[in-house]
């Protein structure tokens, strides 16, 4: 037993994949419930929304969840997720935050920049990067970064304001929410991976 154990915990596994598959099949399809809930776990929380005074970007719960479905499952299904997350967002569905849809709105850039930020942490997740409450804030760290490196720039040109103005407006009033959410997850994701006994 404790020879599996140390099998998984090594370097390369990502919490998702600790999730029972004993066939391709059965592989396919567990992965394919994740992308699906990865989805929809971002949707819901994009739906808890504060408005921000004086910026047209809101305080919402979806860069959390897309950082959170990245470093849980990895890069693969991480981005699948945020890509379902977003096409399905394109055509209508209204579960971007505020319950906007489509793609023509200030904060639509944010949406992109979760995109590449979910790949990245996965990617990060693979290495190790969960395991401990440092790693842990430090990708969070980066991807919240990745997510501002693409949603400020978008929101400049979208709002036809100076890049100084996009930043006050939409990164500046969400340090301190973002510290709070890297808090949790710094919390979270090496005790879920010390609660499983596979801690590497």
């Amino acid at each position: 037993m404790a020879t599996a154990v140390a099998s998984v915990t090594r370097t390369g596994t990502v919490l998702a994949d600790l999730l029972p598959a004993t066939s391709a099949g059965r592989a396919r399809a567990r992965d394919a419930a994740l992308i699906l809930g990865g989805a929809a776990l971002t949707g819901l929380t994009a739906q808890i929304a504060i408005p921000v005074p004086g910026s047209p970007v809101p305080v919402s719960g979806q860069t959390f969840a897309a950082l959170l479905v990245g470093t849980a499952f990895g890069a693969r299904r991480g981005f699948l997720s945020l890509a379902l997350y977003a096409v399905v967002g394109m055509v209508g569905v209204p579960w971007f935050a505020e319950g906007r849809s489509g793609a023509s709105f200030a904060s639509f850039g944010y949406v992109l920049g979760m995109l590449l930020a979910t790949t990245v942490v996965g990617a990060l997740a693979r290495r190790g990067a969960d395991r401990s409450v440092l790693r842990t804030a430090g990708t969070m760290a980066l991807g919240s970064a990745i997510i501002y490196a693409v949603g400020v720039p978008y929101l400049a040109l979208y709002a036809h304001i100076s890049l100084t103005e996009a930043v006050a407006a939409g990164l500046t009033p969400f340090l301190i929410g973002d510290a709070l959410k890297a808090a949790l997850a710094m919390g979270a994701l090496p005790a879920a991976w010390k609660l499983l006994g596979r801690r590497g």
